[in-house]
């Protein structure tokens, strides 16, 4: 037996998951790998100071070998070839069946941010991953509908949570495990084997990584995992998520340290915006405006994008874009049409600008996504022959955060006030990834929602109108967008309000919001 304890309910389901054989390799991992993962979340830390005290973010000195050198990461495998479209959602079961049946290339299932990390829904997800990948998942809605995966489904990929979480339920020598090691160690374990039998692999996507050496700490662990469980050497495949301001100016060190199992990069576009707030979010005068006012189109998001395809494909690798996250209206054409030319022209930008593939939240979106890509790429899996050459390294580019024209608005305010409530509390109700004004909200936009607030507390900004934003007015606007989704008297509105309050209002700004939220979860 592993000396792993698990202190939840534990049912005959939930125990074919956490087996002995099971959990005696989440004990290994965790034993070989977490005294590193601790490690690079303290120096996560100690960069963090080193930017208050006005370091500039520049490229690596010591790493300038591995970007002037001539490698490529592995010939990528049939599956992965043809990346136009991922959706993404939860691992919930009818919204897993609904994304492999929604004619996207590629599925990724998230245990982390559009998943609400309840034990149910962590050991749950995982039977519901084996029971897609056997080709055995169904689903009975109240109302007697019937969901089964169709002949033809997308390829799948999958997202454990973040080196930052711990999975409280799972402790080894009375310490909390690793939650990406343990999200990632009973989903290999019960499932490499299987994928491989199929044709498929073991296929990640992983989030949140602000250095190479943390995409080497994860390339290690792919070696120890395909070792101890007897698969071939090289089966992972691994995309990370460049969602980060610090790991934008690792790029190519990330690919090189993951070349034996790098699938490529994705643009993760929220979790960036939140990060570029949050790293920089002491900066004398700098001052974000209305989330709605930074656009792919702003010069450093422009910067980060084009600086990622070049990157990718210099490298022989996948470019993946950002999310398109609006979810159609059964009601109103108009707001559905207003929507859909947005996200026309977002897709053809990104295939414009030479992404591979992109993300979209919702399957109404695969169809206009797939006319975007299949347009520019033909026939063709990929663009990675399209080596964007013109774009130049640029680290100023990369952190020169001005937008012309940028306010910080009242509607801008009500806005993250209202969606960091609402998500919070739909979160805390265990479901993640929240339908709120038409847009599928998961906690990377709570992120930012709630950043926001903060770093205009602190930083004194000056609404459009010329008041100024302090927390007399944020308790003000807050009451009037609590009466306008009426009221605290509903599901954990109570409990959202108090965690956003402390969030937006305490001196010391909480690293992420689910470190405080997970406390409050079962």
């Amino acid at each position: 037996m592993s000396p792993i304890k698990i202190s939840a309910p534990v049912s005959v389901a939930y125990a074919t998951v956490l087996s002995p054989e099971a959990l005696a390799f989440v004990e290994a991992l965790q034993r070989a790998f977490n005294p590193r993962r601790e490690a690079l979340l303290a120096r996560r830390a100690e960069r963090q100071r080193d930017i208050e005290q006005g370091v500039a973010l520049d490229f690596l000195p010591e790493t300038a070998g591995i970007r002037n050198a001539d490698w490529k990461v592995a010939v990528t495998p049939a599956d992965l070839q043809n990346r136009r479209v991922e959706i993404t959602g939860p691992v919930e079961r009818k919204m897993m069946i609904n994304a492999l049946n929604s004619g996207a290339p590629m599925f990724m299932a998230d245990l982390e941010d559009a998943n609400a990390p309840t034990w149910d829904n962590v050991i749950q997800g995982q039977i519901n991953l084996q029971d897609a990948i056997r080709r055995r998942i169904a689903f009975t809605a109240p109302d007697g509908r019937e969901y089964a995966l169709n002949e033809k489904v997308a390829t799948l990929l999958v997202r454990p949570r973040g080196w930052h979480m711990t999975e409280k339920h799972a402790t080894l020598d009375g310490a909390p495990v690793s939650a990406s090691l343990f999200d990632f160690g009973l989903y290999f374990f019960h499932n490499a084997r299987e994928l491989l039998s199929r044709g498929s692999g073991p296929y990640f996507y992983l989030p949140k990584l602000e250095s190479h050496l943390e995409a080497r700490l994860w390339n290690d662990v792919f070696f120890f995992a395909e070792g101890y469980c007897g698969v071939p050497s090289g089966s992972v495949r691994a995309t990370v998520l460049i969602e980060t301001i610090l790991g934008a100016f690792e790029m190519e060190e990330i690919l090189y340290e993951l070349r034996a199992h790098s699938a490529g990069l994705n643009a993760g576009r929220w979790d960036y915006i939140f990060s570029c707030i949050k790293k920089f979010k002491t900066w004398p005068g700098l001052i974000f405006p209305d989330r709605a006012q930074v656009t792919m189109t702003v010069p450093f998001m422009r910067a980060y994008t084009e600086l990622l395809v070049r990157t990718c494909h210099k490298r022989g690798a996948h470019a993946i874009g950002g999310m398109a996250a609006f979810i159609p209206s059964r009601k109103d054409a108009a707001v559905n049409e207003t929507a859909l030319k947005a996200v026309r022209a977002d897709k053809e930008r990104e295939s414009g600008d030479g992404f591979d593939g992109t993300w979209v939240a919702h399957p109404d979106l695969v169809p206009t996504a797939l006319a975007c890509f299949d347009a520019k790429l033909g026939e063709r899996p990929h663009l990675k022959e399209r080596l964007r050459e013109e774009v130049v390294p640029n680290a100023r580019a990369l952190t020169d955060f001005a937008i012309p024209n940028g306010t910080v608005t009242e509607a801008g305010v009500r806005n993250n006030i209202s969606v960091g409530l609402q998500y919070i509390e739909s979160w805390l109700r265990g479901n993640g990834a929240a339908a709120i004004n038409n847009l599928m909200e998961d906690a990377a936009t709570a992120e930012i929602s709630r950043s926001q607030l903060w770093q205009w507390l602190r930083n004194a900004a000056t609404l459009a109108d010329g008041r100024a934003f302090t927390p007399a007015l944020y308790a003000q606007l807050r009451d009037e967008e609590v009466a306008r989704i009426g009221g605290l008297e509903r599901g954990r509105f109570r409990d959202a309000l108090a965690l956003l309050d402390t969030l937006v209002l305490a001196e010391r700004y909480e690293e992420f919001l689910t470190l405080p939220g997970y406390r409050q979860l079962d």
